[in-house]
């Protein structure tokens, strides 16, 4: 069983920036990918980024590429995503999900653990 956990989401201005950090246990972290996904109200849950198992390959989405950065520090089990230049469309419940085997890193299906989510809110 493997536990996938968010953090560091808040309330930030317009311009401003947030760190969202994602733990994961139960298996060894650096036998996962990790990934990076949001859901608005109203809309779809969509990629936003992934990583590697060893952190060497990444990916994002058009929307969020400049802005975000996905990064990984597997001797602290953690998956982070520093978000920069933030948008009140980027509003949303920001979720960390896990995969041991990663196919298509922007398909939701691809990810087998997903965390509870954790709420970012920026103002206009």
């Amino acid at each position: 069983q493997v536990e996938v956990v968010e953090s560091g989401g808040g309330l930030a201005q317009a311009g401003g920036s947030l760190r969202l950090s994602c733990a994961a246990s139960g298996m060894t972290f650096g036998s996962l990918a990790m990934g990076w996904f949001r859901q608005a109200p109203g809309k779809e849950r969509e990629f936003l980024a992934s990583v590697s198992r060893s952190g060497g390959a990444t990916y994002y989405a058009d929307s969020v590429k400049g802005r975000f950065t996905i990064s990984r520090d597997n001797a602290k089990n953690t998956v982070y995503l520093q978000m920069n230049s933030l948008k009140p469309d980027d509003t949303a419940v920001y979720y960390c999900a896990a995969t041991r085997e990663l196919g298509t890193p922007y398909v939701l299906s691809q990810y087998n653990y997903w965390g509870q989510g954790t709420q970012v809110t920026v103002s206009s």
